[in-house]
């Protein structure tokens, strides 16, 4: 079986916008995964972040375990099926054997035995490499963790997203400032006190507006009236 490369960073990119899509893309295990058959495929369940070490999950085919592997262990490249043997060929048959003429028994002289020619020194057994050890799956049925972030954009408009793992569920959504308020209110005061001095510095904002745009609207009104409308 020909030796299959790793994942590409470019692999790894276009894997994770597969999974952001809903689909789970199959992959096929390299000579380096460990305890794995070469060629043999994977299901892909997530890829975690930061890249570094084992932070490609995926599921063996036939097996319900979740394992970790890195981009070296893994190939996008499907193996060729496999060819079946070929029938070996019958054996000729024996060829016939010839009479054998037995000849009358002549005594021979007795022969000494020749001295035992010493054995040569067995070479040094090769040290066998040592077995690499057993990876252990990845927990079954872990709960990603899922972070919800409030940020505001500014002018008292807020706005909420969700990450599940590493996958963003709930992409930037308008919030109102109430209701931001009265959230932060059953948190820890000191992320009330935060919330708050955001959402005073937002009214002041808009307060400062409002009387601008009464005093541009009784200038207006003023001019108005010298028009003798």
């Amino acid at each position: 079986m020909a030796k299959k490369s790793g994942l590409s960073a470019e692999d790894v990119d276009s894997l994770r916008s597969q999974l952001d899509g809903g689909t789970q893309p199959l992959v096929w295990f390299t000579a380096a995964a460990v305890g794995m058959e070469e060629g043999r495929s994977a299901k892909l369940l997530a890829v975690t972040d930061p890249p570094e070490g084992d932070f490609i999950q995926v599921r063996p085919t036939g097996s319900k375990d979740e394992m970790s592997f890195s981009p070296a262990e893994l190939t996008l490249e499907k193996p060729p099926p496999r060819k079946k043997p070929a029938t070996p060929p019958p054996a000729p048959p024996e060829p016939a054997r010839e009479t054998e003429i037995i000849h009358p028994y002549v005594p021979e002289a007795p022969v000494k035995p020749a001295a035992p020619k010493p054995k040569p020194a067995a070479a040094p057994a090769e040290q066998a490499p040592a077995p690499k050890p057993a990876r252990k799956p990845a927990a079954k049925n872990a709960t990603p963790e899922v972070t919800v972030t409030l940020v505001s954009v500014g002018e008292g408009e807020w706005v909420v997203e969700v990450m599940q793992g590493t996958r963003k569920t709930v992409r930037p959504t308008p919030v109102p400032p109430a209701a931001v308020a009265q959230a932060a209110k059953l948190l820890t005061p000191e992320v009330a006190e935060i919330v708050e001095g955001v959402l005073n510095a937002a009214r002041a904002q808009q307060l400062a507006r409002v009387e601008q745009l009464r005093a541009e609207l009784e200038a207006a009104q003023k001019a108005l009236e010298d028009l003798g409308a």
